[in-house]
């Protein structure tokens, strides 16, 4: 598989200023693969310290802070050989925080060693606070689309979209093949295990059941690493997601997750699930103001899970849908589509996206490029008629270049109105650059 996370991590590995590595992201994207393939392309390759499956490699880390010292017992112990052409690869490092803590040292006294290190659940080790300043972070997400186009064996269509740079029409022998691998990445996601199954043996059910298996697998973690007193909401919370986005106004309610609910009781259960990467949170903001931050109303937010495919299961969404023209794009209100266009945008622009509404108008989201404020509108289908960009547009004229829409018609730029086929959603950025220079 191609994942273009390994782009970024040569990028930290040619960096002056580089400090030891920490790969974010939830459970099984596959962390742990795109550093030991990154950590082939080293003169010495890569030595690898799992400390969930390795417990004995922790007390090194607890004997001494001298990081020469720690990296030659482990040498000795694994009988992997470290130099400082080695990827030093730390997995599964919230199972130890001497050797979190560590990153600090390796950073201070021994910078001229390659350390990177990933785990499950690593958000939630972090929030409870690290020491700043002394470490690189990459945030690392399901497979994109065109990500997801290679490992399917279409590289034809992905080399095209990579090299759209004007904003025309896309011919019909790549418009329409391109609605259909679509639909199958909504089928299927992103998480590279459902990807692998698929691409290489097109069975739909081992394909839904290795979905099912990760869903699962994110459920034992609720039992296994959170507070006790916190589970039950944290399952209830999640449970209650694909009602939550299948309402006309997908603000998290917590009313929906339980009669009576409040956000006292259930916020730290929300948090947990936030910082293990397992969701994603988008606020309302008030205005668009620059910076976007500074305009967020914090008691309203909507709530996205971290893949669609993952989100399609979750519902309980049969495989069987993507056979029915556009429905995978229209159920749960939309959903899927913008579960979808939230996962791609988040990987584009350095701050988070937000979302505007004022009943009984909302515009999806909202994009900060540069000093320019961009609203985006998702459209499941070919109906894009939108009273809410249009409101939104006349409310914030002068704050407003730029619109875009997704949708499934053709790539255009009429006046100020973007539209984007769902398809190219991983080129949206650089899409809106070319359409405010015109």
């Amino acid at each position: 598989m191609k994942r273009f996370v390994l782009d970024e991590l040569q990028k930290w590995k040619g960096s002056k200023r580089r400090k030891p590595l920490i790969v974010k992201g939830a459970r099984q994207v596959g962390k742990t693969w795109a550093l030991q393939e990154f950590g082939r392309s080293f003169p010495d390759g890569y030595a690898y310290f799992n400390f969930d499956k390795e417990s004995e490699y922790r007390q090194f880390f607890q004997s001494t802070k001298d990081v020469r010292r720690i990296l030659q017992n482990l040498a000795m112990a694994s009988g992997q050989k470290i130099t400082t052409d080695t990827l030093i690869i730390f997995d599964e490092i919230q199972a130890c925080s001497e050797a979190l803590n560590s990153l600090k040292y390796f950073c201070e006294d021994a910078p001229e060693y390659f350390v990177a290190s990933a785990g499950s659940l690593l958000g939630i080790k972090l929030s409870q606070g690290f020491p700043v300043g002394k470490v690189d972070f990459l945030e690392m997400g399901p497979m994109t689309f065109m990500e997801y186009l290679l490992a399917d064996g279409a590289e034809n269509l992905a080399e095209y979209l990579s090299g759209i740079n004007e904003i025309a029409a896309i011919p019909d022998a790549f418009f329409n093949p391109l609605v259909e691998k679509l639909k199958m990445y909504f089928v299927v996601g992103g998480m590279p295990e459902p990807v692998l199954v698929w691409t290489e043996d097109g069975d739909i059910k081992e394909t839904d059941r290795v979905l099912s298996d990760i869903l699962m697998s994110y459920e034992n973690d609720f039992a296994k690493h959170a507070d006790p007193t916190d589970v039950p909401k944290i399952q209830l919370i999640w449970d209650s997601l694909p009602s939550q986005l299948a309402r006309e106004n997908k603000k998290f309610l917590y009313s929906a997750v339980k009669d009576g609910a409040r956000a006292r009781e259930y916020e730290n259960a929300l948090n947990w699930l936030y910082n293990a990467d397992l969701v994603r949170k988008t606020f309302r903001i008030s205005k668009p103001g620059l910076p976007l931050s500074a305009y967020d109303d914090l008691t309203a937010f909507k709530i996205y899970m971290s893949d669609v495919g993952l989100l399609r299961k979750h519902s309980h969404l049969a495989t069987s849908a993507f056979a029915e023209y556009n429905r995978l794009f229209t159920e749960f209100k939309g959903a899927l589509t913008e579960n979808f266009v939230l996962q791609s945008l988040s990987r584009q622009f350095e701050t988070a996206p937000r979302y505007w509404a004022e009943a009984p108008y909302e515009v999806d989201f909202v994009v900060q490029l540069d000093n320019d404020i961009i609203p985006v509108e998702c459209k499941a289908g070919t109906n894009v008629k939108s009273t809410s960009l249009k409101k939104y547009s006349q409310q914030y004229q002068e704050q407003t270049p730029l619109m875009v829409r997704f949708s499934l018609m053709n790539l255009s730029l009429d006046g100020n109105l973007l539209n984007i086929p769902l398809f190219l959603v991983d080129r949206a950025g650089e899409l809106i650059r070319l359409a405010l220079s015109k």
